[in-house]
């Protein structure tokens, strides 16, 4: 049976281009929070290009097993390994983190497991998470980073982005996901029999004093762009809103007062 995608942005190398550039803005934030220690055993679910899981086998000196479901974004993964000169530092797995591809022995091994913007795609979030708690020994933690769409607030506002954006989160909804799952984060980790032991935000965009002001930007053109078809067949953007706010942005970004608001929901919980 045909696998169906639940990914909006689809896994085209223009995606998986944008995926590696947000990963370079990103990663050092949620290896941070994540606080990987030397010697540790980490599961990484929803693994995408696998920068997030190369840079956690670095911290850890440990290969990371590292689950993705898309064989175009395997693919991609390992060819950045080997030009990065990584190759070893992760055991990938193909496979649905609704269906974990692990040996009957790693159930309960591994100290950690981790996942990021994987649970806004999946239709039953709450059964990754248990599967996650499934994965880790007594003692080890589970961590879970995911967005809520509604947090999202540009400013000076471009004009139809907002509106473009309440469309393009129609699309979640339209492919039986959940675009605010990220304020769920710390129930789904309970709902798994696991401990909530720490929350954050971590910060996801920058002003225009900030090198990462325009990328950030750049970043959200990309996403209108990709999604651009879902996007109009919610019928909650017309086409002029649509050119209009990519328009809007791409003045924005060149702004010398904008700023770019927005979070990623974290939280961690330990397995009793």
């Amino acid at each position: 049976m045909a696998k169906v995608s639940r990914y909006v942005h689809g896994t085209h190398r223009e995606e998986q281009q944008r995926l590696a550039d947000l990963n370079t803005l990103i990663n050092s934030l949620s290896l941070t929070a994540l606080g990987p220690q030397p010697g540790e055993r980490v599961l990484e679910v929803g693994a995408g290009l696998g920068q997030f899981a190369r840079a956690v086998a670095t911290a850890t000196g440990e290969r990371v097993v590292a689950v993705e479901r898309s064989p175009e974004q395997l693919g991609r993964a390992q060819q950045l390994e080997a030009q990065a000169n990584d190759t070893g530092a992760i055991d990938w797995r193909e496979g649905d983190a609704l269906a974990l591809p692990l040996t009957e022995d790693e159930w309960g091994s591994f100290d950690v497991a981790h996942a990021r913007f994987l649970l806004e795609h999946v239709p039953d979030p709450q059964a990754v998470v248990d599967a996650m708690a499934k994965a880790v020994r007594p003692g080890g933690r589970v961590v879970i980073e995911d967005d809520d769409h509604e947090m999202f607030r540009p400013w000076p506002e471009p004009p139809h982005v907002l509106s473009v954006w309440r469309a393009y989160i129609r699309t979640y909804d339209r492919l039986g996901n959940d675009p605010l799952v990220g304020r769920r984060l710390v129930q789904l980790l309970a709902s798994a029999g696991l401990k909530p032991s720490r929350i954050d935000l971590l910060p996801f965009g920058a002003c225009s004093g900030q090198a990462a002001f325009e990328p950030f930007v750049c970043n959200l053109i990309q996403i209108f762009t990709g999604a651009r078809e879902a996007i109009l067949a919610t019928g909650g953007a017309s086409e002029e809103e649509f050119e209009g706010a990519l328009a809007s942005l791409t003045t924005f970004a060149k702004r010398s007062d904008g700023a770019f608001w927005y979070t990623i929901s974290w939280a961690e919980a330990l397995k009793p």
